[in-house]
């Protein structure tokens, strides 16, 4: 009788483990059939990633329900209950976070294969993870309040803290008013499409790319691969630019400093011929033309247009470099030049300059003299 009580609890853990085991490769077997014959979704591939919680759950509901009868640690049996009862909620709380970060990511991947709109699907990307942060966030608070509800000392104070829960809300107000003004400006830019992950932004002079966004902060990574983290209250409230905001088409200008005698006709020829050679350009525009003038040069824009802000720079800077690169082979008379030596004098003066009256300077006195 002894070794009967004895082996009793050994064979029930062993017994909720086995079917634990065979359970959970179970489930495996049917969600890989399930993603052979529908290959069209990945859902059925993401669930497999909830099969260690799915036996997690399962072995504790199995032990939570038979540990008394089968006497595992009799001495112990409220601590032990308690304790399973605690794995459980959690296992819980894992699985369930699992299963819906599933299906939002296949949501999100079948919307992507489907949709041509490069906006769109940033949009809906953004607002799909916003989402899975809110469910997770959700499920994690009705874990913890559970788990805290199993302890009868946390159930008194939960009593005594309802009588003066008006007074614990509007002190919790002030005190988290940051972060919950954090928490609706997250929401107000999931929904209200103001930014996206993916977008190209300008903020504090500053431009980058939206890495990630949360509930609280947003992370825009530089060019330079540095990563600046915002609250997302700044993009509810203070102006920024989004370059991918209607389209992430964009028009860019290159400007040269020349000399007066450039060859303009010349240049802009060369430049058709630059832009139909680089694939950064989209092919929607180009041109050249002289927008300023000064003593000493001329400033030459030309303008170009790329399908994004990455090919853009580098339309730009290869625009740049081969002009400049022609002009100093074929045209360097075109580069600006410092000039060191007088000019040319003006016919009719030949004379009086053969006789040693040079212009006089602005002061009516002849160079050189005081």
């Amino acid at each position: 009788m002894e070794t009967e009580n004895f082996q009793s609890p050994w064979t029930v853990v062993a017994g909720a483990l086995a079917a634990t085991l065979i359970a959970g490769w179970l489930l495996d077997l049917l969600l890989r059939r399930a993603d052979a014959r529908h290959p069209e979704t990945p859902l059925w591939q993401l669930l497999r990633r909830c099969r260690l919680p799915f036996q997690v759950v399962l072995c504790t509901a199995l032990l939570r329900a038979s540990y008394r009868w089968a006497g595992i640690l009799p001495d112990h049996p409220v601590g032990l209950g308690r304790f399973l009862t605690l794995v459980l909620t959690g296992s819980a709380a894992w699985l369930a976070v699992r299963v819906a970060a599933a299906a939002v990511d296949a949501t999100y991947a079948r919307y992507a294969a489907v949709t041509e709109d490069e906006a769109r699907v940033r949009r809906v990307r953004t607002q799909v993870t916003l989402i899975q942060r809110v469910v997770t966030a959700a499920v994690v608070v009705i874990a913890v309040a559970a788990i805290l509800l199993t302890f009868p000392a946390m159930r008194t104070v939960g009593t005594s803290m309802l009588a003066s829960a008006g007074i614990l809300g509007i002190v919790a107000g002030i005190a988290a008013q940051a972060a919950l003004s954090n928490l609706f400006a997250g929401l107000q830019i999931a929904f209200g499409d103001t930014v996206r992950i993916g977008d190209t932004v300008v903020v504090d002079k500053e431009w980058g790319r939206v890495e990630e966004i949360t509930l609280t902060f947003l992370t825009v990574r530089t060019w330079d691969e540095r990563r600046i983290t915002m609250p997302v209250s700044y993009f509810t409230s203070k102006p920024y630019e989004n370059w991918s905001r209607g389209g992430a088409q964009m028009t860019g200008t290159v400007f040269w400093h020349l000399d007066h005698s450039a060859p303009l006709d010349l240049m802009r020829a060369r430049l058709s011929e630059v832009l139909a050679g680089l694939p950064e350009w989209d092919g929607r525009g180009g041109g050249l033309a002289v927008t300023d003038t000064t003593p000493h040069t001329v400033l030459v824009r030309a303008v170009v247009t790329a399908k994004d802000a990455d090919d853009l720079w580098t339309l730009r800077c290869a625009v740049r470099e081969n002009l400049i690169t022609w002009l100093a082979a074929h045209h360097p008379s075109a580069l600006p030049r410092l000039t060191t030596s007088d000019a040319s004098p003006v016919p009719g003066n030949a004379a009086g300059n053969a006789a040693g009256q040079g212009p006089e300077d602005p002061q009516g006195s002849p160079p050189g003299r005081s």
